[in-house]
């Protein structure tokens, strides 16, 4: 999951909302993601899941908690 988080950030140029992470991975893998079982009911879950992976890995910038700033690349 945290490939096609990046992917959908960098489609974005760098900087992307959550919602619009979602609906980049809902655009291009939606086949995928009904076909897998009950990912299907926990893939919004996994993705942020995986943003904040990232960010302990440094990939993506802090945002301390707060909501109102959007997922940017480092």
């Amino acid at each position: 999951m945290k490939e096609l988080v990046i992917k959908a950030i960098r489609a974005a140029g760098g900087k992307s909302w959550p919602k619009d992470v979602a609906k980049f991975i809902w655009d291009g893998y939606e086949k995928e993601l009904k076909a897998s079982g009950d990912f299907l009911y926990t893939w919004q879950y996994d993705v942020r899941w995986a943003a904040q992976a990232l960010r302990n890995e440094g990939v993506l910038k802090p945002v301390n908690g707060r909501r109102d700033l959007p997922w940017e690349l480092i």
